[in-house]
């Protein structure tokens, strides 16, 4: 196949920055595709006809023409958060021939002598702030790419409230052109107001002495939640984390999900996990939604209704937890029936009825059955002795291929 849609990438020192190749394509399109102020950086020689992106920005000026030679223009590197990774999910590789310029978070790296594969890029654009309170870590060194030229305020206020006030923070405008800019801080010392809707902030973590720094195995305290006691608790929801052993890409199912931690915890055992937690009740609702934020899983899709009825339209997941709700009719049916090939079902039960229906679904379907008691230390007059939670029963079992 040739390809017929060409993709360069352009930086802040514009055409003066552009490969030959790049150059050469733009000199021979007849139509580029690109926004205000990438088509405002091309030279004022091109005999293509410029056109801008539709708004609310569609594909549909690319896709419609399909077949017909197009050139579209995006800021740096394309293919990073870029239209031209954008395009490569709807087009065969073979239609497109991309050309790059250095990301801004390469520039970033060189100004900051920070080696990249040593720092996490977090994207801001379009997203919820509340998605870096899963990256915060001591000593950490953040790149985000920022929605506008308020981000960086708002980043340092999170910072503080966190516990992280004392980060270094640099803010990179304009990067690679002839405006650029750098300003530098910390986060309880920020005070620059007029910041470029273009920019980059570049975070160095530093906790404060009451920093809150969360681990990133299972089994958070259950203090960090939000719950009006409908939780799974933290040594039974480590051990239910590991059985359902989270990969990356995967989707969850959390049926019951209480106030959603165990597909809180799931998805953040790596950031391209996927959880969708079902759950009726208004208020355990809203702490799901409280609980996500707090924790950094922005993402995280909450249906609310009653199970089975609500995972009707639900897409296939690769594994299921069902907390509350075992015993509900239909419930186990549909999940067995739901999950893919391959995938894993894990069921907690706690009282003898939903411990006898799981025995009964070891019966049907195979599988594991565990159980499992806690006991912690409590005073008792002037000693202490052992006070133990209520045992719970787990199903585990896989599904056949």
């Amino acid at each position: 196949m040739t390809p017929w849609l060409t993709v360069v990438g352009i930086g802040e020192d514009g055409w003066a920055g552009l490969g030959e190749a790049a150059r050469q394509a733009l000199d021979e399109a007849t139509r580029i595709i690109g926004g205000d102020r990438q088509l405002a950086l091309l030279s004022d020689n091109l005999q293509g006809r410029g056109e801008r992106w539709p708004s609310p920005f569609s594909l549909d000026p690319v896709l419609s023409r399909r077949g017909t030679p197009l050139c579209v223009l995006a800021s740096g590197d394309p293919m990073f958060y870029g239209i031209g990774a954008t395009l490569a999910r709807q087009l065969d590789a073979a239609e497109m021939r991309v050309f790059s310029a250095p990301s801004s978070v390469s520039l970033a790296a060189a100004r900051l002598g920070w080696p990249l594969q040593e720092t996490e890029v977090v994207s801001l654009v379009a997203r919820p702030l509340a998605a870096l309170n899963a990256r915060m870590f001591p000593g950490a060194r953040l790149l985000i790419l920022c929605n506008d030229g308020t981000s960086p305020a708002q980043v340092a206020q999170l910072l503080a409230s966190r516990g992280f006030g004392a980060s270094r923070l640099t803010a990179l405008e304009h990067l690679g052109g002839a405006k650029e800019r750098r300003l530098d801080s910390l986060a309880t010392e920020w005070s620059f107001d007029a910041i470029a809707d273009l920019n980059l902030l570049a975070v160095e973590c530093m906790p404060d002495a009451d920093a809150q720094c969360l681990p990133l195995t299972p089994g958070l305290a259950d203090h960090l939640y939000r719950h009006d006691g409908q939780l799974t608790k933290r040594d039974v929801r480590a051990l239910t984390l590991a059985r359902l052993a989270p990969m990356p890409g995967e989707l969850l199912w959390d049926v019951g999900a209480g106030c959603g931690s165990i597909g809180i915890e799931w998805m953040r055992a790596h950031p391209s996990c996927r959880a969708i937690a079902v759950e009726a009740d208004a208020g355990r609702q809203a702490h799901i939604e409280h609980n996500r934020d707090a924790l950094g899983v922005t993402a995280l899709k909450l249906v609310a209704g009653h199970a089975p009825e609500a995972l009707a339209d639900l897409p296939e997941p690769d594994a299921i937890f069902i907390g509350g709700g075992v015993t509900v009719a239909g419930v186990m049916e549909h999940c067995w029936a739901s999950l893919k090939p391959g995938g894993r079902l894990l069921a907690n039960a706690v009282t003898l009825q939903s411990e006898a229906l799981l025995m009964s679904w070891r019966e049907r379907i195979g599988g594991e059955l565990t159980r499992i008691s806690v006991a912690h230390a409590q005073p008792l007059g002037g000693f202490d002795t052992w006070r133990g939670a209520l045992p719970i029963m787990l199903l585990q079992v896989e599904k056949p291929r």
